[in-house]
């Protein structure tokens, strides 16, 4: 894939291989393209990773939104193959965030009102990269979330486990983590997954008109009434670590790996299975 130019204020000559991004100067639009279905692997980890670097050091943007290229999908999930080497044994409870809580608490934390435009699937870490962000709005009739982890043997070890909680209550946390069903865009807002859904020929301009809104608004102080509602929970971090410590305990036994690999023997990461299988194939990873 030719690389892309990067337009964020002076950065011109950064290049991202699965983003574009546009800005008039105080908003930026981040617009996933990662053929064919958005997949989350290293190299997009790769590229959203140096793009927060840029925005952090950013004075001027003040709101950034993300959405994608493809309709159908947002993100599609992470990679499996990154979770397939076997594993002997649990290793010591972290003292550091893996790479993936680490980058999605860098999106979090970002000074900026960060906003997501849902119009087709977000699952998994894509679901992960959509909690991490300030707000969400959702396309009534195309957007689809779901955690399906617990489906493969393990957790949703990219900051799910603690952000799910704190946004939906224990007992439906429970539900999307251990159903691993599909949420529609009603039912996503009902729960608390996104902020609102609507008509998906009225989302953009009423996602464009808020970005236009809060981008009028100084950007320090953006950024500190952001730091101020982090604070009305307790920090992330110790969570975290144990979320991680979890993961690596689902790993040892090579079940999850199994089924990782049966899932992607059926036509995992292929566009029209995750289309119209996945959900159902979930199913059938104990045969």
């Amino acid at each position: 894939m030719v690389g892309r130019l990067v337009l964020v204020n002076e950065l011109d000559s950064t290049r991202f291989e699965t983003l574009r991004v546009r800005t008039d100067g105080v908003r930026a639009t981040v617009t996933l393209d990662n053929p064919p279905t958005n997949l989350f692997d290293p190299q997009m980890i790769d590229d959203v990773s140096r793009l927060l670097g840029i925005l952090r050091a950013d004075p001027e943007t003040r709101v950034v939104v993300f959405d994608s290229a493809d309709p159908d999908f947002f993100i599609g999930h992470a990679d499996l193959n990154l979770f397939l080497a076997p594993r002997t044994e649990v290793p010591p409870r972290p003292h550091v965030l893996n790479g993936l809580q680490a980058l999605f608490e860098d999106l979090r934390t970002l000074p900026q009102a960060t906003i997501g435009v849902l119009e087709g699937r977000a699952v998994g870490g894509g679901a992960e990269f959509l909690s991490s962000l300030d707000m969400v709005f959702a396309a009534r009739g195309r957007a689809v979330l779901s955690q399906f982890e617990a489906a493969v043997g393990v957790i949703p070890g990219a900051t799910g486990s603690q952000r799910l909680p704190r946004m939906l209550g224990r007992q439906r946390a429970l539900e999307v983590i251990l159903g691993c069903d599909e949420f529609d865009a009603d039912t996503a807002a009902a729960y608390g997954l996104v902020n609102r859904a609507l008509p998906a020929e009225e989302l953009r301009g009423f996602v464009d008109r808020l970005a236009a809104r809060i981008a009028s608004f100084p950007a320090k102080t953006i950024a500190i009434n952001k730091a101020a509602v982090d604070a009305a929970t307790p920090p992330y971090f110790d969570g975290l670590l144990e979320e991680t410590h979890a993961l690596d305990q689902t790993l040892v036994d090579g079940e999850a790996q199994r089924r990782m690999k049966a899932l992607l023997a059926l036509g995992a990461q292929d566009r029209e299975f995750e289309l119209t299988r996945f959900s159902t194939a979930l199913e059938e990873l104990d045969r």
